[in-house]
This record gives C-alpha cells, sequence and structure tokens, in this order.
C-alpha cells in the first residue's frame, strides 16, 4: 500500500533585507548621491514615456518596462567599469541606458528605426550595443545565462581583467540552464556576477509558489559560491554589493550570486492590467518605490530641496522629450536591409530572395 502527501503549504515571506549602514550615506559626495536621483528618475520617466509611446503604437511587439527596480539598474551601473560585460533578459531598457547608450538610440530602437541599438531590427526585448558592452536583451527565459559564462570564459581564456554581469528575473533560477551555468562558472572560477532581480512575482506567480527555497540568494551554497541579498530600493547598497562581488570576481576569477529584492510597480509587460495582484500587494509595492523613498532621504539629509528636485524634473524631462524627437524623426529601416546581419561573414548560397520576389530570375 502505498500513501501521498499533499503539497506543503506555506505562508512564509521574503526574508526581509538589512538596510545598509548609514556611514555609507554619511561618506558618500552629494554630487555623487544627487546624480545617483537624476539617474533613477531619468529611467522612471523614460519608461513612462516608453508606456505612452506603446499606447501611441509606436511601439511594436512586446515591451518589459524598469517601473520599481530604478534603484537596482543604477545601483549596478554604477557599480560595474564601462568595459564589463552585462547580458539582461527582455526588460533591459533601464539597463541600456545605464550602461551609457545614449537616450536616443534607445528610444529608436524601441520605435524600430535604423538609428537604434539594433537598426531597428531588436526591438524591446533584443538591445545590443558592442560599443558599450551591453551583449544583449534576450526574450528566452535564462537564454543569457549561458552564454553570459560563455563570455566569461572567453575573458578567463585570453587573461583580461574585466568582468561579466547576468541579470536574470527571479523565475529564471527554476531552469537547468540557470543552475548548470553556475555549476560549470563555480567549477572553472569565471569572472562573473549572476543578478537576480526578484520582484517577488514571477509573471502572474509568487516566489513562494514556484520555489521551494524562496530565499533565492541560497542557491548560491550548492555551487560552493558566495550568494548575498540586498534591498533592491536603495540605490546605495545595490552599487555597494555589486562592487564588492564584481571586484572580488576581477580580482580572484570568483563568481557569486546577488539577490536584488524590488517591488514591480506594474504589470508584468505594458498590456499586463496585474489583476492578480491583490490591493495589498499594490499598497506594498507603492510604499517601496524607490525613487519616492530616495528623494525623500536626500532631502531630509538637505543634499537635494525642493527647487533643486524641480530643475532635475525639468532636466530630465527636457533629455527625454529629445531622445523622443530623435526616435520619432529617424528612418525605418531598408527592406533591402533585411538580410544584412543573418550572418557574421558571406555564406555562399545566401538567399537575400525577399518574400515579393519571383523564384527563379528570367
Amino acid at each position: 500500500m502505498t500513501t501521498t502527501t499533499a503539497p506543503r503549504k506555506t505562508t512564509r515571506k521574503p526574508a526581509k533585507v538589512a538596510a545598509p549602514a548609514e556611514s555609507a550615506f554619511a561618506a558618500a559626495d552629494p554630487v555623487t548621491l544627487r546624480g545617483l536621483y537624476r539617474d533613477m528618475l531619468f529611467v522612471r520617466r523614460f519608461e513612462e514615456r516608453t508606456a505612452q509611446s506603446y499606447q501611441q503604437a509606436k511601439i511594436g511587439g512586446y515591451c518589459h518596462l524598469n517601473l520599481g527596480e530604478e534603484a537596482t539598474v543604477v545601483g549596478l551601473g554604477a557599480a560595474m567599469r564601462p568595459t564589463d560585460y552585462l547580458f539582461t533578459n527582455y526588460r533591459e531598457h533601464g539597463y541600456a541606458l545605464a550602461k551609457g547608450i545614449e537616450p536616443g538610440r534607445v528610444m529608436a530602437e524601441l520605435y524600430g528605426r535604423s538609428t537604434g541599438t539594433s537598426k531597428g531590427w531588436g526591438g524591446s526585448m533584443h538591445m545590443y550595443d558592442t560599443a558599450t558592452r551591453l551583449l544583449g536583451g534576450y526574450a528566452i527565459v535564462g537564454g543569457q545565462v549561458p552564454l553570459a559564462v560563455g563570455a566569461a570564459l572567453a575573458i578567463d581564456y585570453r587573461g583580461g581583467d574585466d568582468v561579466v554581469v547576468c541579470q536574470m528575473g527571479e523565475g529564471t533560477t527554476n531552469i537547468g540552464a540557470f543552475h548548470e551555468s553556475l555549476n560549470i562558472a563555480a567549477l572553472w572560477r569565471l569572472p562573473v556576477v549572476f543578478l537576480v532581480i526578484n520582484n517577488q512575482t514571477g509573471m502572474g506567480t509568487t516566489v513562494e509558489k514556484s520555489s521551494a527555497e524562496p530565499d533565492l540568494w541560497k542557491r548560491a551554497a550548492a555551487y560552493r559560491m558566495r550568494g548575498e541579498r540586498v534591498d533592491g530600493t536603495d540605490v546605495l547598497a545595490v552599487r555597494d554589493m555589486a562592487s564588492e562581488l564584481i571586484e572580488a570576481a576581477r580580482r580572484e576569477g570568483k563568481p557569486a550570486l546577488l539577490e536584488a529584492v524590488s517591488y514591480r510597480l506594474k504589470g508584468h509587460s505594458v498590456v499586463d492590467p496585474a489583476k492578480y495582484r491583490s490591493n495589498d500587494a499594490v499598497s506594498t509595492a507603492r510604499e517601496h518605490d524607490p525613487i519616492v523613498l530616495w528623494q525623500k532621504r536626500l532631502l531630509d539629509a538637505e543634499v537635494l530641496t525642493e527647487q533643486s528636485v524641480a530643475e532635475i524634473e525639468r532636466e530630465v524631462a527636457e533629455s527625454v522629450a529629445a531622445a523622443v524627437e530623435f526616435a520619432d524623426s529617424s528612418p525605418h529601416p531598408e527592406p533591402s536591409s533585411l538580410f544584412d546581419y543573418n550572418y557574421a561573414t558571406p555564406v555562399p548560397g545566401d538567399s537575400r530572395r525577399l518574400p515579393a520576389d519571383p523564384l527563379f530570375t528570367a
């Protein structure tokens, strides 16, 4: 006779993350603190304008925004060297900006224009820029993780001191490629830091209902890798921990896993009304708005004033408007360029026949 056990129920909530020491805030240069605020606000306004353009049918395809995750985006950007490589998932607009890509080129890519980062062929989920070493946004969940490990292997093989950062959502930690990649990175001591953005909801499913171990940073222990959890709504906390792990990977080839806990302010994508979220969950997310919290902190410390807040808001609005104008005035890709990037080098017999072209020439 056999017996079955009902699935275990749990009401456990994600563990709280400790706030960074106030000494780090006190020691920071006010210019740096204001710069972090400006960058976070820019990502917020850029994404809000992106949502508006999507509703105006100027942006097509799928579109996922960084609203609520600005502190993690900007904190990571501040921790990386310009020569470090970044692999992301499909929620990558803010990361493209933080990596140094011109806002106009990012918006032009969203608009599908030839001046975009992928010449208009990639759109929202497939931004790529070798100059700033953003090696792609990937639409397939976890598709970027093995590729990031491969890039880290190339760095190690060539003897460089660059580091690869691989960003992903919490849902990616449940796929096989995630575990295989961490295992290889640890075995071969590769310079890669895996960054998990835990906004606590994978599409419409909570972490507790999809992960037997919802403390995602603990998964590093299976590979004898350092794992850390940080408050993803605190830009300094993200910057300092990410910097520590990146520099350890750079010096000693020690891979690491960093979990940044944040709150997604909107649905999974632009068209997701997020009806699966309770009113309490929505209220909690709003209470943890990283920009509101950071602005209050800077105002309380007199690093910002109401006047300087208004000035930054005005400058950011002008910059976003300029990016939109650039995208609007940029040309669409020519149909003749459709096959230009099928292969890295010419391939014999490569067909460039368009759908309306005759199969055989006269």
